[in-house]
Order: C-alpha cells, then structure tokens, then sequence
C-alpha cells in the first residue's frame, strides 16, 4: 500500500484499516512458527504498511489540535 493512499483516507477507514493489518500480521507470524509462510519478507512489508498507517493517524490527530 503506498503513503498517497493512506493519506487519503479518513480516520475511521485508517483505524479499520489498521486492525485488519495487526490481525494479518498476527496470522503471518503464526505461520511462520509452524513453517508454512511461503513469503516471509510479507511480514516486513505488514510491519511497514502498520507504520505507515500510525503515522497517517497522528498526523490527522495534530492536524485537529
């Protein structure tokens, strides 16, 4: 996911956007315990779109302050 998307995205679409990453990231880690991820660089690109997503939201949270 690129940064141009996320950014235009309102914060309820942000939030729900973000639980469905943590819950993929949770699934790609337990299937990496059990040996049956077959693309493991997936994790680092869940983990940077999560960060991706964090920042979008803090950045609308500063904007309304």
């Amino acid at each position: 996911m690129k940064a141009s998307e996320i950014r235009e995205m309102n914060s309820e679409a942000l939030n729900k956007k973000l639980a469905d990453l943590k819950e993929e990231l949770f699934n790609l880690r337990f299937q990496h315990a059990i040996n049956q991820l077959e693309n493991p660089g997936r994790i680092t690109a869940v983990k940077k779109d999560i960060a991706r997503v964090k920042t979008a939201l803090r950045a609308i949270e500063l904007k309304a302050e």
